[in-house]
């Protein structure tokens, strides 16, 4: 017999989010992230967050529901930069945060900033870290999301990624006191190029973590293209799958359409979009904005055509 359905509560000052598996896909984006753009961490070293602004308003115009905030520059004061993000963050969209820090003295002074119910990015099986965050999650009441990966590998066998989930939801619900609803799973999507089989192995344990535990699941969407060319195409076939196998949200850039139709489209198809009005809507959208920009490019030559 299949566990129940677990639905997991994010919210802003405002907002709320569920992610569900009778929800449509919960997009997390990730672009608030100084990780290999040396333009953002010139000036986050800088103290200027001026960029967050435009990182927000392209995410929220291309789709995310949540988004994943990430301050990590070396050299750095990671604990003030995250608080200050929140605020601006906060300021400008009313979408819920994901805080993803691997500083317990910054995550826990985001989560003390935060106005809502945060998810926090991540935790894995290893004792020291839910030691140390776990904690913290429970104080701040907030959803964690936890990798089945410990001190001495990331398994690649399914089966052993299992293990180490049921460990996280033993010392999470047992030890801590952490409902069982406001852990998410990252069940370890890996680098296509480097192994053919680590597909099929991440969609079993998808399913494994949904039939055993109910739990929602995430991944780094990006992580199973890495290394290959045409990494769009693979990114919006791979969610669909791993959508089809119970998987809830990923943390992704929402600004791009292809991979973002993708994930709306298998919405539609798994019958989590009524009458599919979202997709409807959002085309809509595109095509009155597509409308517009024509009539200012038309206007634009017409008014340089009579100067």
């Amino acid at each position: 017999m299949s566990a129940p359905l677990r639905r997991t509560v994010l919210r802003s000052a405002t907002k709320e989010v569920v992610i569900a598996a009778d929800q449509p896909f919960c997009v997390i984006g990730e672009r608030i992230n100084p990780t290999g753009r040396p333009v953002l961490q010139k000036a986050l070293r800088e103290g200027d967050l001026s960029i967050i602004e435009k990182d927000v308003a392209s995410q929220v115009a291309g789709g995310a529901d949540v988004l994943d905030i990430n301050m990590g520059v070396p050299l750095t004061d990671e604990a003030d930069l995250l608080v200050r993000a929140i605020q601006l963050v906060q300021r400008v969209t009313d979408l819920p945060i994901c805080i993803d820090s691997s500083v317990v003295e910054a995550l826990e002074a985001g989560l003390a900033t935060y106005q809502g119910r945060a998810l926090v990015n991540s935790v894995t099986a290893e004792d020291d870290r839910l030691e140390a965050i776990l904690p913290l999650v429970k104080k701040y009441d907030a959803a964690i999301v936890a990798l089945p990966n410990d001190h001495d590998e990331i398994p690649m066998e399914a089966e052993k990624r299992l293990l180490l989930t049921e460990k996280i939801v033993r010392v999470a619900t047992q030890e801590y006191g952490i409902a069982i609803d406001d852990i998410v799973i990252d069940p370890l999507a890996m680098p296509i190029g480097a192994d053919s089989t680590v597909g099929r192995v991440t969609l079993e344990v998808i399913r494994g973590i949904r039939e055993r535990w109910g739990l929602n699941t995430t991944c780094g969407a990006s992580n199973v293209s890495f290394g290959m060319p045409g990494r769009h195409a693979i990114n919006g076939a791979w969610l669909p799958l791993a959508m089809s196998a119970g998987m809830t949200s990923a943390i992704m850039d929402a600004r791009t359409p292809h991979v973002v139709d993708a994930v709306r489209a298998a919405d539609l198809l798994l019958g989590n979009d009524e009458w599919g009005s979202a997709w409807i809507a959002t085309h809509r959208r595109r095509q009155a904005a597509q409308a517009a920009e024509a009539a200012a490019a038309e206007a634009a030559t017409v008014a340089a055509g009579t100067a």
